[in-house]
């Protein structure tokens, strides 16, 4: 499965973004889709997950500002990104199942 993220861009600080990722190859049997990012000279971090039964998880950090949802049809996983803090500066990536990665995309949030 190859995997294609976009969407990031540079934002003030309490804007929005809704990130894209989309798969070449049907997501309905993956067990889950992930979003992760990494900010410079920081580790890669968990930021959602969503199961294939539809739950989902968020790092603490980003609860109650980021929802993670998926199109199975369009073979598609979002990120939808509000309240922006420049903290969330990062490049984000996508995976399947934590074995297929996209390339990333860069978020940056302005103070």
């Amino acid at each position: 499965v190859q995997l294609q993220a976009f969407g990031g861009g540079l934002v003030q600080a309490g804007g929005s973004l809704r990130l894209s990722c989309a798969a070449s190859a049907s997501i309905v049997t993956v067990n889950a889709m992930y979003w992760y990012r990494q900010a410079p000279g920081k580790q890669r971090e968990l930021v959602a997950a969503i199961t294939r039964g539809g739950s989902t998880n968020y790092a603490d950090s980003v609860k109650g500002r980021f929802t993670i949802s998926r199109d199975i049809a369009k073979r598609s996983v979002y990120l939808q990104m509000n309240s922006l803090k420049p903290e969330d500066t990062a490049v984000y990536y996508c995976s399947a199942d934590l074995c297929y990665w996209g390339q990333g995309t860069q978020v940056t949030v302005s103070s």
